[in-house]
């Protein structure tokens, strides 16, 4: 029988085995290892009955059955069937910088990514393009109109690819119902890890990354609220450690059926949310959501 109360859909299991090929891709691991996870997600989604149903009848035989799946890659779709995670994906997502992934951008390279992350707390792909459209992109120094121009053309198509790659869609397909959550459960979460945490009632993982003592610090958390699953850590990237944020900043990496994104949440320095938990790139909704109370 599956640990999980609810069983785990072939999409959620499919979307997981994703994200870990895409963090490997930005690690710029074994291209054989990035192309297994990524048969493996297909092989899961176009199964023709849920894989947990799969396991709980045949065991991993059943599932080395599917195209592409050897043991290795069966094992780790059992993990996600039984519990609903994945060991090796929270340990990826523990390792991922930010100017990395900004850095991937055509006409960025490390040196802007730094920058972006750094003057715009910018950590995401999708947080860019943003940042590109409303004309914060511009105010980095070394980049002008021109330059904000071609990410916003580079990201066009690279999100949509990317989105409908993690949700099986093909090209023409128009994308999912999921958007992304209000600012009031983003902070919901983050209320709940931060509790918890401090509380000491989380599983901690070991991150590589500015842990030479292999010590297991880092909390992790996953929470559902409505059709939503989340997965909430401290951030541990260089810029957290420099600024002393390391158990402030609140890294939020939500699933919707296929789509998928992340959300930062900090504390506020300065100006009229100081003080305040907010989700960066979405102060104003954040001062909205304030104003209610």
């Amino acid at each position: 029988m599956c640990a999980v109360a609810v069983p785990v859909s072939n999409d959620r299991i499919a979307g997981m085995l994703a994200q870990v090929a895409d963090l490997l891709e930005r690690q710029e691991a074994n291209d054989f290892r990035i192309r297994s996870y990524r048969q493996a997600a297909e092989s899961v989604r176009g199964a023709p009955r849920p894989v947990a149903e799969i396991l709980d009848e045949r065991g991993l035989a059943g599932l080395k059955d599917l195209p592409g799946v050897g043991q290795k890659l069966a094992a780790a779709i059992a993990e996600i069937a039984r519990t609903g995670q994945f060991g090796l994906l929270e340990r990826l997502r523990a390792e991922v910088t930010p100017e990395a992934v900004l850095a991937e951008v055509p006409g960025v390279g490390p040196t802007l990514a730094r920058r972006i992350h750094e003057q715009l707390g910018i950590d995401t792909l999708e947080e860019l393009e943003r940042a590109a459209h409303d004309g914060r992109l511009e105010q980095v120094e070394g980049i002008g109109a021109e330059k904000a121009a071609g990410v916003r053309d580079a990201l066009a198509g690279r999100l949509s690819r990317s989105a409908r790659r993690r949700a099986g869609q093909r090209p023409g397909e128009r994308p999912g119902p999921a958007d992304r959550p209000d600012v009031d459960v983003l902070l919901d979460v983050d209320a709940e890890y931060r509790r918890k945490a401090e509380a000491g009632v989380l599983r901690t993982i070991a991150p590589r990354r500015f842990n030479p003592e292999g010590e297991a610090w880092l909390p992790i958390l996953h929470a559902r609220r409505g059709d939503w699953e989340f997965t909430a850590l401290f951030s541990n990237t260089a810029r957290a450690h420099e600024l002393g944020t390391t158990h402030d900043w609140v890294v939020l990496y939500y699933t919707h059926g296929g789509a998928e994104g992340q959300a930062t949440v900090i504390t506020a320095g300065s100006g009229a949310l100081a003080g305040r938990r907010v989700v960066r790139g979405r102060e104003g909704e954040c001062r909205r959501y304030y104003e209610q109370d």
